[in-house]
């Protein structure tokens, strides 16, 4: 009886030892990395080695629609960068300033690369005509014969009619872009095949540095062909991103748009595909609802599709309709959530050709009610830094370095399986 007692009393001991004083709840650590593909600010002081100088794609989208109206990206600072301020502005909810990609090249690669954190040296390899022994070794890898071998392609429905007749896959460069495009209709080839040639081409086409190999099945007749559903990019791998830091510490990083595409899904935990900017936003909503701790990168790509259609009144359009969806959206970010507004590269509408332009792109950084400006930010990489920084990362970024100071939070339940 005594010692029945004392077990009781021991149970009730360990029962009430077991319950844990109440802690205030972890702050989240959430973050938004948003691309506004194309958006260019101003040639970029080494544009006139691209035939750039004098590509301006904002300023030139505000002096062809004079009704462009941008008022939560202004009440962010975007005026300020514009107007080439370096004071502190009242009355501003973000802090802003410009960026330069010191990489070499002017395509989206490069730019969310160096964004990432990895500044290349040397450029993707862009191509006039396929080297013959870069063929032969798909070719032979893949147990086929290419249709338009060089990869120059004068006359698609030419192409389209020997295909029709021989059933042999087509490979084609993509004007002025690192890319490599393979097709096939689906009645001769279908996509498991295509995507095993585009796979196999990509193996063979890391040694030359080119950007993106494109598996693209076709439908239709022959001599009207047109693109099906099931479009498959393999980009080249980059080398370890702040991403793959990141999400290495068990924080999720979600990829809206192109992102795991550009990355070749390298860092990213889940893909959201998005083609046009709606697309785009509605998942950020989605996602920022039920995040807790998480960074969000998106890109936005419907405006550099206007820019290469050199579409003025379309670009004006999406920029503000952008505008609109951001001023419902700000509400939603908290003062320790860190959001980040940029570009990748310029894509003029009103400039010669329908290439990408070598421009500076602009930053917008909302935390904490800071408002001030950061400069001429030498490399695109202070994004990665900044990141780094916000996370609690073990080390810092090698490359760039931060643009904001972050307030010290409680230590998190992340650890770093390989440091950053």
């Amino acid at each position: 009886m005594h010692g029945q007692f004392f077990r009781f009393q021991n149970r009730a001991d360990r029962v009430q030892e077991s319950r844990p004083f109440p802690r205030a709840k972890p702050t989240p650590m959430r973050s938004i990395l948003i691309v506004l593909d194309s958006l260019g600010i101003g040639a970029a002081p080494d544009a006139d080695r691209y035939g750039d100088w004098g590509a301006d794609t904002l300023g030139h989208l505000f002096a062809h629609t004079p009704e462009l109206a941008l008022p939560t990206l202004f009440s962010m600072g975007l005026g300020e960068v514009l107007a080439g301020a370096h004071r502190e502005t009242a009355g501003l909810r973000a802090s802003y300033g410009r960026m330069r990609v010191q990489s070499p090249g002017k395509d989206s690669m490069t730019g969310h690369w160096e964004m990432a954190g990895v500044i290349l040296t040397e450029p993707f390899t862009v191509f006039e005509r396929l080297p013959p022994q870069l063929i032969e070794a798909i070719e032979a890898g893949a147990n086929v014969q290419f249709l338009g071998r060089d990869g120059r392609v004068a006359d698609r429905r030419d192409l389209w009619k020997q295909h029709a007749l021989t059933g042999r896959p087509m490979i084609e460069l993509i004007p002025g872009e690192s890319a490599i495009e393979i097709t096939g209709h689906e009645t001769f080839i279908n996509r498991r095949q295509l995507y095993e040639i585009a796979r196999i081409a990509r193996r063979h086409t890391n040694a030359h540095r080119i950007a993106k190999i494109i598996a693209q099945p076709l439908t239709g007749r022959s001599a009207a062909y047109v693109n099906a559903p099931g479009r498959h990019e393999y980009p080249m791998v980059p080398p370890r991103t702040v991403l793959n830091a990141i999400s290495e510490t068990g924080i999720v990083v979600e990829g809206i748009g192109k992102i795991s595409d550009l990355f070749a899904r390298s860092g990213v935990t889940h893909s959201h595909p998005a083609s046009t900017n709606a697309g785009a936003l509605a998942s950020i909503e989605r996602i920022w609802a039920q995040m807790h701790d998480g960074l969000i990168v998106a890109n936005l790509e419907e405006f550099d599709r206007h820019g290469h259609a050199r579409d003025v009144a379309a670009y004006a359009k999406s920029l503000s309709d952008f505008d609109l969806w951001l001023g419902n959206f700000l509400p939603r970010i908290g003062r320790d959530d860190l959001l980040i507004i940029t570009a990748d590269h310029g894509n003029d509408p009103t400039f010669r050709g329908n290439d990408h332009t070598r421009e500076e792109i602009p930053l917008l950084a909302h935390y904490d009610g800071i408002t001030r400006p950061l400069g001429t930010r030498k490399t695109v990489a202070d994004i990665a830094a900044t990141l780094a920084d916000f996370f609690h990362l073990r080390d810092p970024w090698a490359a760039g370095g931060p643009f904001l100071r972050f307030r010290p939070r409680e230590p998190s339940r992340f650890r770093s399986r390989r440091g950053a």
